[in-house]
């Protein structure tokens, strides 16, 4: 059997929701690109899932075809030695004057098709219609996408209109090129239930195979949704006629996720009255699996093993594909791969795993249903000039070449296997896997930003020490040598400093040694261990004169010690570890402590106090979740050198303010504007200082971050201030 493939693709939906078409090409920026071909032939991708898409070539109906952007990139893709699958119709419903309801819906994808095999008769294995049963019931069964319907006609007749498009394509294009292959995907989510809806969840899993029985001609009066069918619109003709002609997949493609998995319960009392729904016989939820089943996940290995007991067909995972931290990605396109070797092992014919949304995603949180902007990145960041390479690339790459991969998150296990999966009561034995692998190594044990990293790398399964001074003196060489040969970490992250800006004034030699002397030497040792390095500046390295924000190459200019501090260690720091990562950033505000300005305001504000505020200086506010989230997706991703990394919109402290108690819900007219000299301000300030960046927009905006931040708090996450596991000098999560 030939080795396994890694294929790979860009997320390429064009849906249609109302009269509104969305076009995540155009959306992530592939569209505009032809050097992405590049960027995945250096990973050692050899097949690629190319969106040559109906509603693109011919958005303004069948007689008028716009070749010019898909000539440019065959070509391309020729000169690298890439193949390519080509998808005709990705979760969309054809130009605007078709639809997935249309009579004449297969008979003009037909017509497409056949222009695609002439214009292109190199091409060899196509998928025309992508997911046709789960297109059908987000369009036909759920109401989300065109045309809107939520009925099982509907549903019924969407599923017929894609197959019998996909067949009718299919004889177009073998008309022209007879050895065209058939890739043929879906999504394949299995749904468990309470023994009451195991009625539902059986019709469910049957119901997730009708597109491919029906190409592989097996929906007969013998078949188990025949008589559903039926009694839904479908005519005996229609079904007779593709068991005697079938059109059977020569790749079945399995798309995997894992909000897939299915879960259906009737006790509605455990779950928010949002959920509720059920069918005309019975009131239930229905909700992930991975949120309630206490053991029971799903994964790739049981979609994989079935579908190849179904059909005994080659098969290939043809979407993986997870919107969720860094390290959860690396983890899940791994296990695909180890779950396809381990399936090949047991004699299944598996082709390939594909690596999806290559360039990232937008709006799938709501299924692309709602216009704001949320982005995940895939093998790429696209956020800022040029797309930047993670480090879920870096992984593709060794997987591509057949090397082992080898970055230490990998050791851990996936969000999905752990108990903070759990959103519900737990229906079976709960099933919890430890976190293993090396550690990150933190310090500043007690304050703001070492407990955020504490309580985040928990989150994401990341093993970690948290090291108070008692534990580790960053500005001891003997001290930080110890901490590293006892704890063995992977990477070090500096968090702890001289935060007290005008304390630093008249504290200078203490402030030094804890803001320059200790970065300095954390930088030598870990270039000393060939460990990578985190630490942390400020936007006080400036003096403010600029017209607009900072930005990452702009030279630092302090007015304060702190800030003169900061800029001598952002220098020493790199002269040391060119490779350290140093994170320049602003005004914290976070909901693990009560010591920050917006924590304290509000608090104040509730108890009628007044709230002073600087009316004049302006700043970059950051939420410290959001700074820890975007500093580890940094490091993982193996970036190094200066990064500002604040919440993207700049306000004065008292702006600040006064978003924040709206946010909260909140009156405004407790707050003071100021000037920031009678607030007993030692240290100069600039007047602004602004932080924007040019390697990179990874930050949320600023009003996204304190809505945030408001429900954090609500949920009463604040640690407690004496003892208690938070303040402890040194924990470890494993």
């Amino acid at each position: 059997m030939a080795a396994l493939e890694l294929w790979a693709g860009p997320e390429c939906t064009v849906n249609r929701v109302r009269d509104v078409v969305r076009d995540q090409l155009e959306e992530t920026g592939f569209a505009q690109r032809l050097d992405d071909l590049d960027r995945l032939a250096s990973l050692g991708i050899r097949t690629l899932r190319f969106p040559l898409l109906w509603e693109r070539t011919a958005a303004d109906g069948l007689q008028h075809h716009d070749w010019r952007w898909a000539d440019a990139r065959l070509a391309r893709m020729r000169e690298l030695g890439m193949s390519c699958i080509a998808g005709l119709l990705h979760h969309g419903s054809g130009p605007m004057s078709t639809h997935l309801l249309d009579p004449a819906f297969a008979s003009h994808l037909a017509h497409y098709a056949g222009c695609v095999a002439r214009r292109y008769p190199q091409l060899d294995a196509y998928t025309p219609v992508n997911e046709p049963l789960t297109t059908a019931r987000f369009g036909g069964l759920y109401g989300v996408w065109h045309p809107h319907r939520a009925d099982d006609r509907s549903f019924v007749r969407a599923v017929l209109n894609q197959v019998q498009a996909t067949v009718s394509a299919m004889r177009a294009i073998r008309a022209v090129q007879p050895a065209a292959r058939l890739v043929q995907t879906d999504d394949l989510g299995y749904t468990r239930a309470v023994p009451r809806l195991q009625y539902q969840a059986d019709f469910e899993n049957e119901r997730r195979w009708l597109a491919f029985d029906l190409l592989e001609g097996r929906v007969d009066r013998r078949h188990r949704l025949w008589r559903y069918l039926r009694r839904h619109g479908a005519s005996e003709a229609e079904l007779v006629a593709l068991v005697d002609a079938p059109c059977p997949p020569d790749v079945i493609g399995i798309n995997c996720y894992v909000t897939s998995e299915r879960f259906l319960d009737n006790r509605l009392r455990h779950y928010p009255a949002r959920l509720h729904g059920g069918n005309r016989r019975h009131r239930y939820v229905d909700v992930e699996t991975v949120r309630v089943h206490g053991s029971q996940t799903g994964g790739f290995d049981a979609r994989l093993l079935e579908a190849w007991q179904r059909y005994r067909r080659p098969l290939a995972l043809t979407e993986v594909h997870l919107g969720c931290t860094r390290e959860e990605q690396m983890r899940w396109l791994h296990q695909a791969w180890q779950a396809a070797h381990r399936v090949r092992a047991e004699g299944a014919d598996i082709r390939a795993v594909t690596a999806w949304a290559a360039f990232g995603t937008v709006d799938w949180d709501s299924l692309v249903t709602q216009r704001s902007g949320r982005y995940e990145a895939g093998l790429w960041d696209v956020r800022g000039g040029a797309p930047r390479r993670t480090a879920l690339a870096q992984l593709a790459t060794q997987l591509a070449q057949g090397k082992e991969p080898d970055h230490p998150v990998l050791a851990g296990s996936g969000w999905w296997q752990r108990r903070i999966r759990h959103l519900y009561p737990t229906h079976g034995a709960p099933l919890s896997i430890a976190m293993d692998g090396r550690p990150l190594l933190i310090t500043g044990g007690r304050g703001t930003l070492g407990r955020a990293y504490a309580h985040l790398c928990h989150m994401r399964g990341l093993p970690y020490v948290l090291l108070g001074r008692a534990d580790l003196d960053i500005a001891e060489p003997r001290s930080i040598e110890a901490a590293l040969r006892r704890w063995k970490p992977w990477a070090v992250i500096n968090a702890a400093g001289f935060v007290r800006v005008d304390d630093a004034e008249r504290q200078q030699p203490t402030q030094w040694r804890e803001n320059v002397l200790g970065p300095a030497l954390l930088a030598q040792a870990c270039a000393g261990h060939a460990l990578r390095l985190v630490t942390y500046s400020s936007d006080l390295v400036f003096d403010g004169a600029k017209a607009g924000p900072y930005v990452e190459r702009d030279e630092p200019c302090p007015l304060n010690a702190y800030g003169e501090a900061k800029a001598e260690a952002e220098r020493r720091v790199l002269a040391h570890a060119p490779d350290a990562l140093v994170v320049r950033t602003a005004a914290f505000f976070g909901p693990w402590d009560r010591h920050n300005f917006v924590t304290q305001g509000l608090h104040a504000l509730r108890g009628g106090a007044r709230w002073p505020a600087a009316v004049d200086q302006e700043v970059s506010p950051t939420y410290v979740r959001d700074l820890v989230m975007a500093s580890l997706d940094l490091l993982l991703d193996g970036e190094s050198g200066i990064w500002h990394l604040a919440n993207r919109g700049a306000a004065s402290w008292f702006e600040l303010a006064t978003m924040a108690a709206r946010a909260a819900g909140l009156g405004t007219e407790g707050i003071d504007a100021v000037r920031g000299e009678t607030l007993g301000q030692v240290a100069r300030r600039p007047r602004q200082a602004v932080l924007a960046s040019e390697r990179g927009q990874v930050m949320p905006p600023l009003d996204d971050a304190l809505r945030r931040y408001v429900i954090d708090v609500g949920e009463d996450v604040l640690p407690q201030e004496d003892g208690g596991e938070q303040d402890a000098g040194m924990r470890r999560v494993a």
